[in-house]
């Protein structure tokens, strides 16, 4: 939990090593950045994307935090900033024909969202 010098607390929660592309998954937290969180869980909840099921609990964590550790309502929280970046590779080997290999980047991501009382 971090606070700023006003009176307006930020709760943050963070998940890291998510296995897809930090660029599919700013896709989808650009649709949610600045919207109450009534408002972004309904945008996640039809979104086509599988980025989306991810992004749904860490907001969730998100708001569970801020009404249990700092008894805000949900109702009222804003999501304040979203961020993604881009986590380590897994880099795996795909055997190919003729005793070649070819190599399989596999990307990963770490997604943070702050909520605020809005």
């Amino acid at each position: 939990m971090r606070t700023t010098g006003s009176n307006s607390e930020e709760i943050r929660a963070s998940a890291k090593y998510i296995r897809m592309s930090a660029h599919k998954a700013r896709r989808v937290i650009n649709q949610i950045r600045g919207c109450s969180y009534e408002q972004a869980l309904m945008l996640l909840e039809f979104m086509p994307y599988r980025a989306c099921h991810p992004i749904l609990r860490l907001l969730s964590s998100a708001a569970a935090n801020a009404s249990r550790n700092s008894n805000l309502n949900k109702t009222n929280l804003i999501i304040s900033e979203a961020r993604v970046d881009g986590g380590t590779t897994l880099k795996r080997f795909q055997p190919r024909a003729q005793g070649r290999a070819y190599p399989i980047h596999k990307p990963t991501c770490h997604i943070t969202i702050t909520v605020k009382n809005g």
